[in-house]
């Protein structure tokens, strides 16, 4: 496993002097978001939300974007919140959407089948033993696995399979093997997880930068495997570390440590967090890119934020009780989740609305620039339900 630069804490006082958020106060963040969701089932009916709002409202569609997994994701933490049939009986129609969408291969050519049916599907047949979820889950994760390119050992993200202009893996899959993971404990065909830890493996050796930032994506050559090159498709360049990719990582290593756990891992998950951490503004709240701070006049990315605090959560299971990290992750859990619950949830509009807001989708596209963003409000409300209960992964 690679080895990169491990930057020590700095200022973990803020952290610590910060305090740690009361039930009342996760209780309270929770009835906030249910109440929220409850209004948006009511203007979508069995459609989804587009990837972000835009003029801080979501639009209605149909289940053909790599986000839709969130919303159903979110009709599931509530159901577990709540007990409330109203969630389960929305959410079940979300999973024969998700059957039919996989079986007619409706954009489905791409690596983002974790994001779409790990938290729509895998956690209904978890939940609920529902045999469409299970079938649907596991057609993706054979859509999934055919994706996987030998030379570079990796999942290809888009395009063409084999086409060198796209031949590359990006931080996010971290994300979506799990759905692979899954595959193998349900079926066991091992084929799964074997692809799984070999796409770990080359992402964490070759995404990572020596200084523990993170590239977006990464290139290989097609007729050798040999790894070429990184580069940004969501960063600001490609030097920089762009806020998300950082903290797909920091769950992303999580995740996959969850399910193959390893020593060296924990190491190289605090280099990338402390990387992370060492660059969140004064509110605990990152930039879209880590090479901005306070005063730039740049966007916040509240999800990168939301996504980072899940990923701690999880790893904290696996840190021993004397890594003096430990703790000091734990306080920052806790600051970075009150910053969003406190100053990133008002309701900005009477239209389909966000859980959080000033998220950003793409900048360099400047879609979804200082807006809601769907996955925010996912990754969001599980940190909450991570912090409320003993919460079993639908990851």
């Amino acid at each position: 496993m690679k080895k990169v630069k491990h930057e020590s804490l700095l200022s973990s006082e803020r952290y610590l002097n910060n305090g740690l958020l009361t039930e009342a106060d996760i209780d309270c963040a929770i009835q906030k978001c249910i109440e929220k969701v409850d209004k948006n089932m009511t203007k979508l009916g069995e459609l989804f939300p587009t990837p972000a709002t835009s003029n801080n409202a979501y639009q209605p569609m149909k289940n053909t974007e790599w986000t839709n997994g969130f919303w159903t994701g979110m009709l599931w933490l509530c159901y577990e919140i709540t007990s409330d049939d109203k969630y389960r009986v929305l959410a079940e129609k979300n999973v024969q959407s998700f059957l039919e969408r996989i079986e007619q291969n409706i954009e489905v050519e791409h690596h983002d089948l974790g994001f779409l049916y790990s938290i729509s599907c895998v956690s209904a047949y978890k939940l609920t033993g529902n045999e469409d979820a299970k079938k649907a889950a596991l057609l993706a994760a054979d859509k999934l696995s055919s994706r996987y390119q030998e030379n570079g050992q990796f999942i290809q993200a888009w395009g063409e399979l084999g086409a060198k202009d796209n031949y590359r893996l990006i931080v996010d899959c971290l994300l979506n093997i799990p759905l692979l993971y899954w595959a193998e404990e349900t079926t066991g065909n091992h084929y799964y997880g074997d692809i799984a830890r070999k796409h770990y493996q080359s992402t964490i050796n070759n995404a990572i930068r020596d200084d523990a930032s993170a590239f977006h994506t990464f290139y290989f050559d097609p007729e050798t495997g040999l790894p070429l090159y990184g580069k940004t498709r969501q960063g600001y360049s490609d030097d920089s570390s762009w806020a998300r990719g950082q903290s797909w990582l920091v769950y992303g290593i999580a995740l996959n440590h969850s399910y193959d756990e390893n020593p060296a891992n924990i190491e190289l998950f605090e280099s990338i967090t402390n990387y992370f951490l060492n660059r969140l503004p004064e509110d605990f709240v990152s930039y879209w890119d880590l090479i901005f701070q306070d005063g730039s006049g740049q966007s916040k990315d509240s999800s990168a934020t939301a996504i980072a605090v899940c990923g701690m959560n999880l790893m904290n299971q696996f840190i021993p009780e004397s890594n003096s990290h430990k703790l000091i992750y734990k306080y920052a859990q806790h600051a970075m989740l009150e910053s969003l619950m406190n100053s990133y949830t008002d309701e900005l509009t009477d239209g389909i609305t966000a859980l959080i807001n000033e998220g950003v989708y793409s900048w360099h596209s400047g879609k979804g620039v200082n807006e809601g963003n769907i996955w925010g409000d996912y990754f969001y409300l599980e940190a909450l339900v991570r912090f409320k209960t003993n919460w079993k992964m639908y990851w």
